[in-house]
């Protein structure tokens, strides 16, 4: 579920970095690998019951053709969705930041293919993808970068492509929470400004889901899951907005 969290209130724009911010990057980025590294399969057994993210991905796999690239961003152990998009038939990519998750996902789903590689990163040499699957991901961005980061994948999609995505209701931007014994930085919407933003990157918003869910872990509090199934407007994505 990883991706590299950098700082939304401080430092130059995203698109022009200074060394200070890329160094302030860099260190999150290692810090956050770290925490996942530590979590490891300890993720899959806290969050054992994933239904809403399995009819997601079903809801994905059968309005596209065999052979279809998919990205999925913030892979983990590649579980249950790599391993379910691979046995429907596509073909598919999955990047996180942790090396150690990696590891997780390349056993468990040996057809994909994985890299270790920041969602913010991507760009045109990854190729265009028919579909992609960003679960629990992005909350480990601030808003600011999430709003970059929505642009991107609408820039990585072909024409039709589709963005399934999942998030954790909340308001609160770049937060430091604990999450299964170590800390994270955390970042949520209310469900209708999380349709708002992902409007206003280029997407239209086909449905949104919301569930209550209580993971299995003592230390993780009940949280709401949000899912919206969206598909990729006729116009590019907007390179700024108002909204965050």
């Amino acid at each position: 579920m990883t991706t590299d969290p950098t700082s939304a209130n401080t430092g130059p724009p995203e698109d022009s970095p200074s060394g200070a911010a890329s160094n302030a990057r860099n260190a999150r980025r290692a810090a956050q690998a770290l925490a996942f590294d530590r979590i490891g399969a300890r993720y899959d057994e806290a969050f054992p019951h994933k239904q809403e993210q399995l009819a997601a991905g079903e809801w994905l796999a059968v309005r596209l053709e065999p052979g279809s690239r998919v990205l999925d961003v913030g892979c983990g152990t590649g579980m249950p969705t790599a391993r379910q998009l691979v046995d429907a038939g596509l073909r598919v990519t999955g990047i996180d930041i942790s090396a150690g998750m990696l590891d997780l996902a390349r056993a468990a789903v040996p057809e994909a293919s994985f890299h270790q590689a920041d969602v913010m990163d991507l760009d045109a040499t990854w190729g265009r993808f028919d579909g992609v699957v960003a679960f629990f991901s992005l909350l480990m961005l601030p808003r600011q970068q999430i709003m970059a980061a929505l642009r991107l994948l609408h820039s990585l999609l072909t024409p039709a492509g589709l963005l399934m995505l999942a998030m954790v209701e909340a308001d609160l931007d770049d937060v430091e929470l604990p999450f299964l014994g170590s800390p994270v930085r955390l970042t949520g919407y209310p469900h209708d400004q999380l349709r708002a933003v992902v409007e206003a990157t280029g997407f239209e918003v086909v449905e949104q889901r919301h569930r209550t869910y209580a993971p299995e872990h003592e230390d993780t509090p009940p949280e709401t899951q949000q899912f919206l199934y969206c598909r990729r407007g006729t116009q590019a994505a907007p390179s700024r907005s108002n909204i965050t």
